[in-house]
């Protein structure tokens, strides 16, 4: 199966390209997510990690 593929994609002029793109482009994603990690303040992460306690149920609405 893996041959059928790699004779389609060879016969595409500058195929070469795409994984050296989606390298660069999963690379710097989780470059950026570790940065806003490491630099985000902690109130921040606090408020962020509240946040689904501090919501309503729809039970409590209702009420």
């Amino acid at each position: 199966m893996l041959k059928f593929i790699k004779g389609n994609l060879e016969a595409i002029e500058g195929v070469s390209i795409y994984p050296i793109i989606s390298l660069l482009i999963f690379f710097t994603f989780f470059t950026l997510l570790f940065l806003y990690v490491f630099t985000a303040k902690k109130d921040h992460i606090n408020t962020l990690s509240e946040m689904p306690l501090n919501e309503p149920t729809k039970n409590q609405e209702d009420e």
